[in-house]
């Protein structure tokens, strides 16, 4: 990359619709994205808006009724190897350990080999669960289940990972615990990541742009560029400027 030029846009959308029900209810109507390579982005609006659609455009999960999405200057077409999706619900295999729900992306892409599975140990190492690599779900708390769900997530080997509320249904402990997990893995990795959360504070401590979106029909109202270096730490969140921070987005959800 030459000097002066711009980063380069892992994930772009240009006025990206999606209607569901014969086009007579719209979800995301003229939305535009663009999120730089090893960027976080957080996507904050009311219930409804369409953030948790606008993630499943960018995973190829369904189609966009108009307008282009790329991947790596690719149109989004169809699911990609290279992206991964995390949701609110670990939604792992009880009759399978930790280390068998973290390898099943590669069993269903071929024969599992013995580096595989090292790898597998390394992740749940990396989430903080290596005494616990055996363990059934039924023997895991509910953030214990979604660290084994991350590690599966970069099992797959994506670059671009896409979360859907992933720490939602967790205790406040929990969860601000599993942001600076996520922050630490993602940087680890140089991941670019799509974050979708219904929390201000959460959106703007984990990010480095904050996409504030509308009521349904769901459009970009605002993007918030937070600016704070990395690594990051909850004492971050007692600051001026991050009060500041979240009462913009607070403002402008409040003004849409």
């Amino acid at each position: 990359m030459g000097a002066g030029s711009e980063p380069e846009a892992v994930i772009s959308g240009r006025g990206v619709c999606k209607a569901f029900a014969d086009g007579s209810v719209v979800a995301i109507e003229s939305a535009d994205i663009s999120v730089q390579k090893g960027s976080f982005v957080s996507l904050v609006g009311p219930s409804g808006c369409g953030k948790s659609t606008l993630l499943r455009l960018i995973a190829g999960l369904i189609d966009a009724t108009s307008g282009e999405l790329h991947v790596h200057d690719q149109l989004v077409s169809a699911p990609r190897q290279d992206v991964g999706m995390m949701f609110q619900r670990a939604t792992l295999l009880d009759w399978r350990t930790s280390v068998e729900n973290v390898l099943l992306p590669t069993e269903l892409q071929g024969a599992v080999t013995d580096a595989d599975r090292k790898r597998a140990l390394e992740l749940l190492t990396l989430v903080g669960l290596e005494e616990f690599a055996f363990s059934f779900p039924a023997q895991l708390s509910g953030g214990m289940r979604q660290r084994v769900a991350l590690a599966r997530l970069l099992q797959t080997g994506a670059d671009v990972l896409l979360l859907d509320e992933p720490f939602g249904a967790l205790d406040e402990f929990t969860r601000e615990r599993l942001n600076l997990e996520l922050l630490r893995i993602v940087a680890d990795i140089q991941a670019t990541t799509v974050f979708v959360t219904h929390n201000i504070a959460e959106a703007i401590f984990l990010a480095d742009q904050v996409y504030v979106m509308t009521p349904r029909p769901g459009r970009i109202a605002s993007i918030v560029d937070v600016g704070f270096g990395r690594p990051r730490e909850l004492s971050l969140q007692t600051t001026p400027e991050f009060n500041r921070l979240v009462e913009e987005v607070r403002v402008t959800l409040g003004a849409l």
